[in-house]
């Protein structure tokens, strides 16, 4: 254990260290040095910010607890975010950069009006404080508790100990983004990406060997082992009517594209990084490598669940129900596989994961409350060093929030990543059906997004609490209304369309020269996961 916690200890303190080196001489009193990295990322330094604000526990331990409970249907939600990211990277990005955008609310208020900037700021910070943050702390607590037995050493209960886990890594976690700003958190980031694909692809390799172990063999046993033992469940294809945590094939065409649309090209903590590039070409880059990254995670937290169901599962040693029981697989695969001189480095890569999603969504939330509440209403002078002291405060408060209400997810019985994408549809369409008509249309008024916000929460609320639509996925619930939305768009712009057409204003900001190589590239990854699809399928693995 002593071990362990050295580890532990050195390489989250690396982190932080060289985090600080990279970037001590950042001027961070300005708004874009604080919010926007001084608008100087690189491409490789999208790419990995973007693949870590995403993958953090919530997803190693969540959607391997989902591929534990069903099959492999679960790599919908990473492979094909490739694609949502090249609509970023050649339809959206060049449109926001070109209007020299801090956040999406600003969007907003360029192009429809204050009122609807400000209903889209309050949703963003709802979902981000109710949602995002809590999962975020929760899902990282129930890793670090079983790694380091918190239970156990400080003779806690187990609420006691997932509690005391949230506090920590709240508690760091605002120290890198209320102090660091996104530069800082942009690095430490890249930095603590290294040490999750060593750490993460170490999980299944040696996974394979225990399994290889349980025939008497090695690894190449055990690749035998996984590949012929439940066949069934290495299949990405699920049928049409099937319900979570599996997903139904015809959703990978419709609600999954659009809902990952939504996460990748509208989401305020995600495209954050993007928007703080030092030119379009890096950004597009960044866009382009995270779609490659994001097929890479498909081994690290959707595999390794299938093979903590047969090496942990298969003959009845552990509960596979989706849930709480399901989301202590991928922590016991860790217990059962990983040696005890590298857990600590193993622990340190998981709370870099935890802290790399904490710190971006907390730096969005404190950047939509000064910049498009704060500042307008408080600030009209534009004193940036008190804008960004606010931030700070801001930022300070609505972490300790999150660390209040972080124990608590554990209540929500659906899993954490069922909870957290139900809770996103919320609000997910009305922010994306903004945008696209916004960016798209020259006669989109404010007046469809007004409509559509109200209608979409009461529609979407009323198929959770109705129980005819517990027989579909939620996802073609959110497809459905996705549609709906469009129409009454559609309708408005029809009936009563804006009477002078707008154009995104060319702020100057950047140089806009698209990458050259950007669409072979992009060409390539949608290839992968084709490619990837089709390994997973009866055609290949699941025969």
């Amino acid at each position: 254990m002593v071990l362990m916690l050295v580890e532990f200890v050195a390489f989250t303190a690396l982190v932080a260290v060289l985090s600080y080196r990279k970037t001590k001489d950042e001027n961070l009193a300005t708004e874009d040095g604080y919010f926007l990295a001084g608008r100087d990322l690189p491409g490789i330094v999208i790419a990995g910010s973007l693949m870590m604000t995403n993958l953090s526990a919530e997803q190693l331990v969540g959607t391997n607890g989902q591929s534990f409970a069903g099959n492999m249907s679960p790599i919908a939600w990473e492979a094909t975010s490739a694609f949502a990211l090249i609509v970023l990277a050649f339809f959206l990005l060049p449109k926001f950069l070109k209007g020299g955008i801090t956040t999406l609310p600003e969007f907003f208020q360029m192009r429809y009006d204050t009122f609807t900037m400000r209903l889209f700021a309050i949703l963003f910070l709802i979902a981000y404080v109710f949602t995002m943050l809590p999962v975020i702390l929760y899902s990282g607590a129930v890793a670090l508790q079983a790694m380091f037995n918190i239970t156990g050493i400080f003779h806690l209960s187990y609420f006691g100990a997932i509690t005391l886990m949230c506090i920590i890594a709240g508690v760091i976690g605002l120290c890198y983004a209320v102090f660091g700003g996104l530069k800082a958190i942009a690095y430490s980031d890249t930095i603590n990406g290294v040490g999750l694909l060593i750490g993460g692809f170490m999980v299944p390799v040696l996974a394979m060997f225990a399994l290889g172990k349980m025939d008497g063999g090695g690894f190449a046993a055990g690749v035998h082992h996984l590949l012929t033992a439940t066949p069934e469940k290495m299949n990405a294809w699920s049928p049409a009517n099937a319900l979570p945590p599996y997903i139904p094939w015809p959703i990978l065409f419709t609600g999954m594209f659009v809902n990952n649309l939504f996460y990748w090209a509208t989401n305020q903590s995600i495209i954050q990084r993007s928007l703080g590039a030092r030119n379009l070409k890096e950004a597009q880059k960044g866009a382009i490598w995270a779609g490659f990254f994001k097929c890479l995670d498909v081994f690290v937290i959707v595999l390794p669940g299938v093979i903590a169901y047969q090496l942990l599962a298969a003959n009845g040693g552990m509960d596979t129900t989706v849930g709480v029981a399901a989301d202590q697989a991928y922590p016991q695969l860790l217990l059962a596989v990983i040696p005890k001189p590298v857990m600590g480095f193993l622990a340190a890569v998981m709370m870099g994961a935890v802290l790399s999603s904490f710190n971006s969504v907390l730096n969005s939330a404190s950047t939509i409350f000064t910049l498009n509440i704060y500042e307008p209403i408080f600030n009209k002078q534009k004193d940036a060093q008190k804008t960004v002291k606010v931030g700070k405060i801001f930022g300070t408060v609505v972490g300790i929030a999150a660390i209040v209400i972080s124990p608590f997810v554990m209540y929500f019985g659906t899993g954490i990543m069922n909870f957290i994408n139900e809770c996103w549809g919320f609000f997910s369409m009305p922010l994306l059906t903004a945008v696209l008509f916004g960016l798209f249309s020259k006669y989109a008024t404010s007046l469809a997004p007004k409509i559509i916000i109200p209608l979409h929460m009461v529609l979407y609320g009323l198929t959770k609490v109705i129980p005819w639509f517990d027989q579909f996925h939620y996802l073609y619930v959110v497809f459905a209304l996705f549609c709906i939305e469009c129409l009454i768009y559609w309708i408005v712009i029809k009936v009563k369309p804006r009477e002078e057409p707008w154009e995104m204003p060319d702020k100057h900001v950047l140089d806009m020269t698209p990458w050259k190589t950007g669409k072979i590239w992009a060409t390539v990854g949608a290839l992968v996961v084709v490619v990837l699809f089709v390994i997973f399928s009866p055609l290949v693995l699941a025969a």
